[in-house]
């Protein structure tokens, strides 16, 4: 039995790259850029150093991810792991070890928080209104009302609670 699955968080290194296979399927990718802390054995000092995963997503979600993704765009993807190997045009061996997505959490998105255009929220779409209950549809106006103060409580005294009964594996209902 082997298990190949991975999740990493980090930030895009770059804009994402969408484009198609000749079949038409949707391809994207994009790096993400995640940190390791080492000590450095001559200065004692901790230190980060950046690892620079390759992710790659398929698909009709590919497309629409894309979309909402942008450099320096904090993600968790989930996936399995995928090695590759090849020959350049020069005839020297190439190869890489990529995340296949499965799974992709948006963190956020800076560039478009700061433009007021959160990501999967702008463009959410609303619940039809036959599903929403009648009484919301058309709330009566309420005449507004000042606030009123919670009336003090006095402290309670430390009361001891009495001594619950032994339980039986039978009295257990699961």
């Amino acid at each position: 039995m082997s298990i190949n699955r991975t999740v990493i968080s980090g930030n895009l290194t770059r804009d994402p790259d969408v484009r198609a296979t000749a079949a038409g399927t949707q391809v994207l990718s994009f790096t993400v850029a995640v940190n390791d802390r080492r000590k450095n054995q001559q200065t004692g000092e901790w230190e980060d150093h950046a690892n620079f995963v390759g992710c790659t997503m398929f698909g009709a979600r590919a497309e629409a991810v894309g979309r909402y993704l942008s450099k320096g765009s904090k993600v968790c993807v989930e996936g399995k792991l995928r090695y590759s190997a090849w020959e350049d045009r020069d005839g020297g061996k190439r190869s890489k070890l990529e995340v296949i997505v499965d799974e992709i959490e948006f963190m956020s998105s800076r560039q478009r928080a700061e433009q007021g255009n959160p990501p999967y929220v702008a463009e959410r779409p609303q619940a039809p209104q036959a599903y929403a209950p009648q009484a919301y549809q058309n709330p009566p106006a309420m005449p507004p009302q000042r606030p009123q103060a919670p009336a003090p409580q006095a402290p309670q005294a430390y009361a001891p609670q009495p001594v619950q009964p032994e339980l039986y594996d039978e009295d257990i209902p699961f």
